[in-house]
């Protein structure tokens, strides 16, 4: 074994198992597999032209270097985003343990008790810190946070004014410019008209629905917005507000006076700034609203013994189940940077929160004191973290850059200097060092900080906030590591077990690939530090693009989107943007095939096309009959075609090229989903079938981590004819010539993460990725045999071969009174998380293995199906109390007095030997969704309640 090959890490097969493996499934080698897999048309005819592949070592060296090409000054730039320290604590045992950055989406609730535990923290928080009486569990930025604002209360008009379309919507001129950019972007394919202006002066009218403040506003003014907002409620004008989390411990809620929904980011709340991303931004609404509101909601519920337990509530997976009709296509949170802003909170405390904003604000005090002695006056009337001075810009920034010091410049004599958690009583006198120098003056000292307040009275916060138990009781580190500890028990993660979601692609986050995460010369560059000051992340950035580009065949890519949902977004508003450069703004048709994932109509409907759903066949392929009669029948406004290749039903289908001609050949062009990309790098691309911009997963096949549901990041690849209109940020020049508007609100996206690809990349190199392909590919069809006469693979390729992925059919055991689920939750008593369930067939499992996995892994999973398999033969419609229909089985319910089950204890908690070696315990029986959905509780318990236990 070549020690150091990182492929050898990556991959599990080892090449020992091969023979064993080609003779199970049937060939005499892998590339007769790829062969009878691919059709030969789009097989690439040469390999990737990517760089020699490097060992860990030599990459984590790379990298180092490269860091150093970073300057990290120290930045009080604002506009959202600032310093941030992270807790050791945090930081060691959730950012950088596999426990929590390996886990899923926690649709499966009885095994992820532990991080629903965290988002209730999470959403607990926010509804306290904002005065708003429901939060989801995180949404993906600030910007985005803020525009989905806009879109839901534009969904919740009244019954006139939709009827009167009204669709005017007020933005302060106070909000921070990427957001504003993002408002521009989503308001547009929308018809939503955009008005911009001082609140102070706005006029009222009916022809507005709805109105959003920042607060503090960009440049650090604490305006009162009390008054706007009850103006605003006279004309049914609903407000949103975007505000400051840190600032919420010492400023009046936005909820106390009149908000309708409040967002925000939380990444001052102990998130590196990591150049933009990744960061969790809050989404806190009223009840009435619940229905509406975007994103995942975490809710309280009962299990089958009444026990409590949490789960998804409300809107999980809504994309799925409403496509076209669904009032957002986000299916992507930011769990682990939720996870952790929670955390932050319950390690500080109440206490230590407002500790912590007192010393920001009284810094901001202290220092506009000592300005204003050195004859610089600031503006801000009432202020939070924030002043803005009066001086000449071309004489401060000068030196300000020569002391390695960032300030905000909005014009040649106005400076605003954002103050954070990070900054000392040192950093103050520098900053007054650095305006003494530029202008002249003597250096005032600062001796101390002062007890200075410079919020108005009325701005002032008033009422008590997180009252709850969790955020008073593990302040010491030793109480916060074993809290998480005790929450990480209770999550089935990838370090425990094979997570073989179909559509997913959970496969190894290497550790080589993650260390970088921690380093301070990545984590602490502000995405809108001058771009000379971030060349190792430009260095990076760029090649990571130019691979994209090589792998997808492409001309160009885009990392900006920050989840594959925006990425899906993206490319649609590309394409938008490249039919109005031609005079074509009347194509707006955009086909859909019904196999397709839930967030691909979402999305078209959300760049303002019309979906046409076309028909899939009894192969579940792609219906090309109807297709054709479809795009005849469209022809003159035909946008978009949206197909994810190889399909959902994860089968290369044929007829690929002859589809994408047909939509060229009527005008259109060709948006492939990269959901499955992880069967295609390497051996074919979205250029050679045809396409003319796919999003890439970069949560899925280039291995940045799921973190228990989020972060994800899906970059755009496009076709040179698509290049001139790839987004542009306000702040920082990005994009083509051509750039519409942000997608999200870092000018790069979530680039911190970025590195992880980065590595996949380089240190796999173009056989390494290749070669992953293959055997993602291998290990599909190698499970498709092993339970072969025990399930129904739905699907296949003409040739009888699955893709890296494969639907079996679990319809027939109804007929034993089982369903998918209870197939699902038995799994859970072998130490395996499901599959992917009724989706995108109902009533099946779709099962991906990825390349990650080795053989014994995928033999004791094939055991646990065929055990199972066993279990359902047994089982009856009329005796529902068997071992599935019971499960999961937990240790309370195994090692209790009474067993009253007709079954061992020994078979409901250990059915094979292997089991026993390395148990996994859910925590909750199977909980009680409908419960949950008619009893809806999406915050914490008060502290009465435990005190009247």
């Amino acid at each position: 074994m070549k020690t150091d090959v990182f492929a050898s890490r990556h991959i599990g097969i080892r090449e020992e198992d091969l023979q064993h493996m080609f003779k199970t499934v049937g060939v005499e080698n892998l590339e007769q597999l790829i062969y009878e897999t691919i059709p030969n048309d789009i097989r690439l005819k040469t390999p990737l032209a990517l760089e020699a592949p490097m060992s860990e070592h030599k990459f984590l060296e790379h990298l180092q270097n490269l860091s150093e090409k970073n300057k990290v000054f120290t930045t009080y730039i604002g506009l959202g985003y600032h310093e941030s320290l992270t807790p050791s604590v945090i930081k060691r045992n959730i950012l950088e343990n596999p426990g929590w950055y390996t886990a899923y989406t926690p649709y499966q609730a009885e095994i992820a008790q532990g991080r629903l535990e965290a988002l209730l923290n999470f959403q607990t928080m926010i509804c306290d810190l904002t005065g708003m009486e429901l939060a989801n569990a995180s949404l993906l930025d600030e910007s985005t946070a803020a525009a989905e604002a806009m879109t839901m209360l534009y969904e919740v008009r009244s019954r006139e004014q939709k009827k009167n379309n009204v669709v005017k919507f007020f933005v302060s001129e106070e909000i921070l410019p990427q957001t504003l950019s993002l408002l521009k972007t989503r308001a547009i394919p929308l018809d939503i008209e955009l008005v911009i202006g001082n609140h102070e002066t706005f006029e009222f009218g009916a022809d507005f629905y709805g109105a959003i403040l920042q607060y503090p506003g960009k440049h650090g003014q604490v305006n009162d917005y009390a008054s706007f907002i009850a103006k605003a409620k006279e004309q049914e004008i609903k407000v949103a507000v975007a505000a400051d989390i840190l600032s919420l411990t010492l400023l009046t809620p936005p909820g106390e006076f009149g908000a309708d929904v409040v967002v925000g980011t939380t990444q001052r709340f102990g998130i590196p700034l990591g150049y933009g991303g990744p960061h969790a931004a809050f989404f806190a609404t009223k009840d009435a609203y619940k229905r509406s509101i975007p994103g995942r909601i975490i809710g309280v519920t009962k299990d089958t013994d009444g026990n409590p337990a949490l789960r998804m509530a409300l809107q999980t997976r809504e994309q799925h189940i409403k496509r076209d009709k669904a009032t957002s296509n986000i299916c992507t949170a930011q769990v682990l940077l939720a996870v952790m802003a929670g955390m932050y909170a319950v390690y500080h405390g109440p206490k230590g929160l407002k500790y912590i904003a007192k010393k920001v604000h009284t810094s901001a005090a202290t220092l506009a004191d000592a300005l204003e002695q050195l004859g610089v006056y600031q503006i801000n009337t009432s202020y939070f973290d924030t002043i803005t001075v009066k001086a000449d810009a071309t004489l401060v920034k000068p030196v300000a850059e020569k002391n390695e010091v960032n300030f905000l410049y909005s014009d040649d004599q106005t400076i605003s200097i954002a103050l954070n958690e990070a900054t000392s009583l040192e950093d103050l006198q520098k900053v007054v060092a650095i305006f003494a120098e530029a202008l002249d003056k003597d250096v005032i000292a600062i001796d101390v900080v002062k007890d200075l307040l410079a919020i108005a009275p009325i701005s002032q916060r008033t009422s008590p906030f997180l009252e709850n138990v969790v955020f008073n009781s593990y302040h010491s580190e030793t109480e916060m590591m074993r809290y998480i500890k005790k929450l990480e028990r209770k999550d089935l993660a990838l370090n425990h077990s094979m997570i073989s979601l179909g559509s997913c692609t959970m496969k190894l986050n290497a550790a080589s690939e993650m260390l970088p995460l921690s380093s301070a010369q990545w984590g602490n560059i502000h995405p809108f530090a001058p771009i000379e000051q971030a060349e190792g992340y430009q260095t990076m950035l760029k090649a990571l693009e130019a691979d994209l580009n090589i792998i997808t065949g492409f001309a160009g890519t885009s990392l900006q989107p920050n989840s594959g949902a925006q990425g899906e977004y993206a490319g649609l508003m590309v394409i938008r943007a490249y039919h109005e450069s031609r005079n074509d703004s009347h194509r707006n048709i955009c086909l859909i095939p019904a196999s397709a994932h839930g967030t691909n109509p979402a999305s078209a409907v959300m760049a303002g096309m019309k979906v046409v759903v076309t028909k899939t066949d009894e192969k579940g392929n792609i219906d090309v009959a109807d297709l054709e009669e479809k795009v005849a029948k469209h022809a003159d406004n035909l946008a978009a075609l949206m197909v994810t290749y190889p399909s959902t039903h994860g089968v290369f289908e044929s007829s690929i090229k002859h589809i994408t001609k047909l939509i060229h050949d009527n005008g259109g062009q060709v948006y492939m989903d990269g959901a499955n990309m992880n069967a295609q790098v390497g051996l074919t691309n979205p250029a050679t079938i045809g396409a003319d911009v796919c999003h890439l997963n970069l949560h899925k096949t280039f291995a940045i981590p799921h973190g228990g549901g989020g972060p994800g990041v899906g970059p755009i690849c496009v076709a040179k004819q698509l290049v001139p209109f790839l987004p542009g940020n306000p702040v920082i020049k990005t994009g083509g010539e051509k750039a519409i508007s942000a997608i999200s609100a870092a000018p790069w996206g979530s680039s911190l993460v970025c590195l992880i690809s980065y590595g996949y990349i380089k240190m796999l190199g173009e056989q390494g990725l290749r070669h992953s392909t293959e055997i993602a590919i291998l290990n599909a069809n190698y499970i498709k045999h092993r339970l072969s006469g025990n399930y129904e693979v739905l699907y296949t390729g003409e040739k009888g071969r699955a893709a890296h992925e494969m639907i079996l059919d679990c319809r027939p055991f109804k007929q034993n009174g089982i369903e998918v689920t209870d197939i699902a939750k038995r799994l859970m008593d072998y130490g395996f998380h499901a599959p992917t369930v009724s989706f995108p067939v109902a009533g099946t499992v779709m099962i991906e293995p990825t390349e990650s996995e080795g053989l014994a892994e995928l033999d004791r999973f094939c055991s646990a199906m065929i055990s199972i398999r066993k279990e359902i033969d047994e089982a009856s419609a009329e005796d529902v109390d068997n071992v599935l229909k019971n499960a999961p089985h937990t240790l309370k319910m195994v090692t209790a007095d009474a067993w009253k089950f007709p079954y061992s204890r020994e078979k409901a908690a250990f059915p094979l030997e292997f089991v026993s070696d390395n148990k996994f315990w859910p925590s909750v029986r199977r909980v009680d969704d409908a419960y949950g959905d008619r009893n809806l509780i999406c915050t914490c318990a008060p502290i009465e309640a435990y005190m009247e236990a």
